[in-house]
């Protein structure tokens, strides 16, 4: 039989800060959201090869009340452990980041089921993010967290920890600070493990873009000193700016029912050399070994991550693919698709009032932290395509309807429908492209184009490499170009984050979304009959 191997990214397309558990032969991995609802996407698989997107836990506002926060806060890199038939989740729901002050409560929800239901949350701490629990082999369990310090703009504090009482679901006892970190600095994303007598404690470093690494320490008592690595960071692509997977970090191990041993984390494929990653911020695997020093090591001999990696000797345990095509004759939206900062209710999305549509309530405008009527599904490739097919009668111009290509509130473009109700246009209907830089909002088309009496329009978005076009149909099949190429790459965190200006951290990804505004207050609707998903590379 031939040799298996496993692809990187294992999860493509804004997947970051991967958190991974075994429960016997079923494993699971979590990644961030941020202000996607719901909260945190939940993989499956059995063999680390064939993953499934199965569950989403944080699915309502008494959970995660994000309502208002700002772009790339809300939910942040999880943690899922499991202990004695209980499944918890800890997570943090960041409502502010701007200046020195930091505002990351952190909570904790359980579950008997990874599907849920998960309970209502209790609070823990707001000290920093990035927490997680250990469970020891005495019975006893600790919570960990990188450490918010706002004097002098320090922000990373280095790494606490605190019993954690599984009776009460509470933090008790004394604080310990038991990491100052490395000079790699920004030290966050911590875990703990024990083997052979010794504490392990992995940690991400260096900040989640080029200079991003794994690193390890490890002491005799969960409370330290904690000695490094001697060839830290184990895992990096840092000193190799050809790699094709960069930004390696963020990093959790698990150990396979068979004593193999993997290493997940953050990866970004950027499309030129240290460049921007329109796909986001990814989850990559490779195998890693404990040596007679009682030290990790990747088992390939390099800090880098490979494209192709090692199977274990696991059974093979494939997944039906995700449709590509989505039709709206069905109570639930397919799992692919979420909406921003809020949950998906009946006053503003259904595909219960007309027959195999989805209906979208105009609400707020794309720049708007609260009540947006938008849903998305992410980029996850580098060529991939979007259509979609709607029906929209707006009567003025303050109501919109159509295709986006979104990475948040002040980056993306967005092919529309308008109306027009005043002077020579009234009563007419319009398409056009509108693009968001950095708050600069343009329309590179040259005019509007005219479609009065159109009962139906297709809309399509092709995302080549660094390159968005817009086409339009008013046949089925009939495509047209609308405007020009556009930057698809501002749709990324590399672009964002070095902008002019920066009013918040940048986090997520490109995603492919239908809207509809009503900034009329009227709460026109529009109707979408289908949305096509399409990759190739």
């Amino acid at each position: 039989m031939s040799k298996k191997y496993i692809q990187n990214p294992i999860l493509t397309g804004f997947n970051p800060d991967p958190n991974i558990l075994r429960v016997e032969d079923d494993y699971y991995i979590v990644t961030s959201t941020f202000e996607w609802f719901p909260g945190y996407q939940i993989h499956h698989s059995r063999d680390l090869v064939n993953w499934q997107l199965i569950h989403r836990p944080l699915d309502r506002v008494s959970q995660l009340d994000m309502r208002g926060v700002p772009d790339s806060c809300g939910v942040w890199a999880p943690c899922l452990s499991y202990h004695d038939g209980v499944f918890y989740l800890l997570y943090c729901n960041v409502k502010s980041f701007n200046g020195d002050w930091k505002d990351t409560p952190n909570y904790l929800v359980t579950a008997t089921d990874i599907r849920g239901p998960w309970s209502e949350p209790v609070f823990l701490n707001a000290s920093g993010f990035d927490s997680s629990l250990f469970h020891d082999d005495d019975g006893k369990s600790y919570f960990v967290n990188m450490l918010m310090d706002h004097r002098n703009g320090k922000f990373f504090g280095g790494v606490v920890l605190q019993e954690f009482c599984k009776e009460t679901n509470a933090l008790t006892g004394r604080i310990h600070h038991i990491f100052e970190g490395t000079e790699h600095g920004r030290t966050e994303g911590p875990h703990l493990y024990k083997r052979n007598g010794w504490y392990y404690l992995l940690t991400a470093e260096g900040g989640t873009s080029y200079e991003h690494c794994v690193t390890l320490a490890r002491s005799r008592s969960v409370l330290g000193p904690y000695e490094v690595h001697p060839e830290n960071p184990i895992i990096t692509a840092k000193y190799n700016p050809k790699a094709p997977l960069q930004k390696l970090g963020h990093g959790d191990l698990v150990e396979t029912q068979n004593g193999e041993w993997y290493a997940v984390f953050l990866t970004g494929r950027p499309l030129t050399e240290l460049g921007r990653c329109i796909t986001g911020r990814e989850t990559a695997i490779e195998q890693v070994e404990w040596r007679e020093d009682d030290w990790l090591y990747l088992t390939h001999n390099s800090k880098e991550a490979r494209l192709y990696v090692e199977a274990p000797s696991l059974p093979e345990y494939p997944f039906t693919a995700a449709p590509g095509s989505v039709s709206f004759d069905s109570p639930e939206l397919d799992i692919q698709f979420q909406s921003l900062r809020v949950p998906m209710s009946p006053e503003w999305i259904t595909t219960q009032e007309r027959q195999g549509y989805l209906r979208l309530y105009g609400r707020e405008s794309l720049s708007s932290c609260f009540e947006q009527s938008l849903v998305g599904r992410r980029v996850q490739a580098h060529i991939s395509s979007a259509e979609t097919c709607v029906e929209f009668s707006p009567e003025n111009f303050q109501q919109m309807a159509g295709l986006v290509c979104y990475y948040n509130t002040f980056h993306y473009h967005y092919l529309h429908i308008y109306g027009d109700d005043f002077g020579t246009y009234s009563g007419r209907k319009f398409l056009t492209v509108l693009s968001c830089d950095n708050h600069l909002t343009t329309q590179p088309n040259a005019e509007p184009i005219d479609i009065t009496g159109a009962e139906k329009v297709y809309l399509k978005a092709e995302f080549t490499g660094s390159v968005i076009q817009f086409h339009y149909a008013l046949m089925e099949g009939n495509w047209q170009k609308i405007g020009p190429e556009l930057d698809g790459s501002i749709l990324s965190d590399d672009y964002v984050e070095h902008g002019e200006t920066r009013f918040h951290p940048c986090f997520t990804g490109a995603f492919y979304c239908l809207a509809c505004q009503d900034l009329s207050g009227q709460n026109l609707h529009a109707d979408f009959s289908y949305f096509t998903y399409r990759e190739n590379a």
